[in-house]
């Protein structure tokens, strides 16, 4: 049987031709595509694939909380995450969020393929520029169990300050967390006080920097 494929990825340019090159390497099929994070997850939890690509800066819910979620709802499906990013602490974050692997979105169909194979077989696998920075990071230890913030939020936390930075306004957020705006403002307090930041501007330039959400996303 060959291997299930949920492809997340929010350039649907990108995610066509990633498509498109997975579908010609043997024994690999495409089941779902998914344009943010809650899409992947939801997919995940529908279909089980075997393997699931999700890049780092989806929007709506970035691919780190994607991957902590798959993992809760499909802990059987394998996550390979991908960016354009060679940064050490996001990829230990990601790998500590359930991830099996990490390739840089630079990188050739084969080197994908071949990450995606490793991970089925119980491996890890990180691109090579990559792994000496996760060691980098855990040999430093800095923000060590903080999160890739570095200042301790929560998951939801992050998720509202994603979703903040994408420019949704507090009702908005809400309504896709399934919160009441009351609750929203809660979370949007402790952001501020934890990170020391009290306006939007700073928030979303903030979320970008830590890579929790990108410009284009």
């Amino acid at each position: 049987m060959g291997i299930k494929v949920l492809l997340g990825e929010h350039c649907n340019l990108m995610r066509q031709g990633l498509r498109a090159l997975l579908e010609r390497q043997d024994g690999l099929e495409v089941v779902a595509e998914a344009a943010n994070g809650r899409e992947a997850v939801q997919a995940a939890r529908e279909l089980r694939p075997d393997v699931a690509l999700i890049c780092v800066t989806m929007p709506e819910l970035n691919g780190i909380e994607a991957t902590r979620q798959i993992k809760t709802h499909a802990p059987n499906t394998k996550v390979v995450a991908f960016s354009i990013r060679a940064d050490g602490e996001m990829v230990t974050e990601i790998l500590k969020a359930g991830a099996s692997g990490y390739v840089l979105a630079t990188c050739y169909v084969e080197e994908l393929v071949r990450a995606i194979r490793a991970v089925m077989a119980g491996q890890t696998y990180l691109s090579p520029e990559v792994a000496g920075l996760v060691t980098e990071a855990l040999l430093d230890g800095s923000g060590a169990g903080r999160g890739p913030d570095g200042h301790g939020l929560s998951p939801r936390e992050r998720e509202v300050l994603q979703l903040i930075a994408e420019g949704k306004n507090t009702k908005q957020i809400a309504r896709q967390l399934s919160r009441s705006p009351k609750t929203v403002e809660m979370h949007r307090r402790h952001l501020m006080q934890k990170l020391n930041l009290y306006s939007i501007s700073e928030l979303t330039k903030y979320a970008i920097r830590k890579g929790l959400t990108s410009l284009d996303a």
